[in-house]
């Protein structure tokens, strides 16, 4: 299991489509992947979850990963995350 942490870098923070974005990664994945601001977690594979976060720019969250191919898991939702969902800013 990978429990890190990460930080909201894009200027709309996890916005509809950020998270569509980051719901095509997780999707992929067979692991149980999991975000949230402290204990509070939710299933990073459910838009409406991801929305309902609020994670604005300068949100920390944690990501929790579980499974089979949780490091290649992670490693790509850290890379989206560092390239500010590709969203040219």
């Amino acid at each position: 299991m990978i429990d890190t942490s990460l930080d909201v870098i894009n200027k709309l923070g996890l916005h509809a489509r950020a998270s569509g974005k980051l719901i095509e990664v997780t999707s992929k994945y067979r692991s149980n992947i999991q975000l949230g601001k402290g204990k509070e977690l939710i299933d990073a594979k459910n838009i409406m979850s991801l929305l309902m976060l609020g994670a604005g720019k300068g949100t920390t969250l944690r990501l929790v990963v579980d499974g089979t191919d949780e490091e290649k898991a992670c490693e790509e939702i850290k890379a989206l995350f560092a390239a500010k969902f590709h969203e040219g800013e």
